[in-house]
């Protein structure tokens, strides 16, 4: 898949519309389309990376931002006193999707483990 093909980047160039949560600089964060729990957000760099596999210590900024944004958008949410699950699936056998790198922040619901 190339960047052009990637809809996260289009949701990201604003080609595809999408329902944004919050963006900055280097993150957008939207409602996922299929929530598998009462909140269900997709936290999406800007930068195409197509997976966790992909990563360098270039990214450990990101990263970090990644989840600090999580926590804080777990709190302006009314989800993070009880808990929520930030999950990142890499790969085929991983559950990965779409081949950008993405978070997905769930919760609003007591959560099974392990995960089906």
């Amino acid at each position: 898949m190339t960047v052009s093909d990637c809809i996260f980047c289009k949701i990201i160039a604003k080609v595809i519309s999408s329902d944004i949560i919050y963006e900055d600089d280097r993150l957008i964060a939207i409602k996922d389309i299929n929530p598998a729990a009462p909140l269900h957000l997709l936290i999406i760099p800007k930068q195409h990376i197509a997976s966790l596999n992909e990563i360098g210590t270039e990214d450990i900024e990101m990263l970090g931002h990644i989840q600090l944004l999580a926590s804080r958008l777990a709190a302006e949410s009314g989800i993070s006193a009880r808990g929520y699950r930030l999950v990142n699936n890499c790969g085929e056998w991983g559950g990965q999707s779409v081949p950008h790198l993405h978070y997905h922040l769930l919760g609003g619901k007591q959560m099974g483990w392990p995960p089906k």
